[in-house]
């Protein structure tokens, strides 16, 4: 099984692709804020012109599946997914199929 590493930026654009694909948006129209802490876990802070919504790990996560599915044309079921806090890399996302 091999494992990619999904960057932050791919998780930031994953995010913008699939609020934009929710809210009738488009994805230049979304500025993420990726975020972890150790008590709360990851999330993100999208702003959608005047409004921001706080999104959670299982959000970030749906994001994600949803981006394989559409971009890399791949099942984004049959993967495995885990978000890290990488020190050098920032948050990444390993996805193994």
């Amino acid at each position: 099984m091999e494992e990619i590493t999904i960057s932050e930026q791919d998780i930031v654009n994953a995010l913008c692709l699939h609020l934009a694909s929710k809210k009738g948006l488009s994805p230049n129209e979304i500025q993420i804020e990726l975020m972890f802490d150790d008590d709360y876990g990851f999330s993100a802070e999208a702003y959608l012109g005047e409004r921001k919504q706080i999104l959670i790990e299982a959000n970030i996560i749906e994001a994600i599946r949803f981006w394989i599915e559409t971009e890399k044309g791949a099942d984004p079921y049959a993967a495995s997914l885990r978000l890290e806090c990488d020190d050098e890399q920032g948050i990444v996302a390993y996805y193994q199929n």
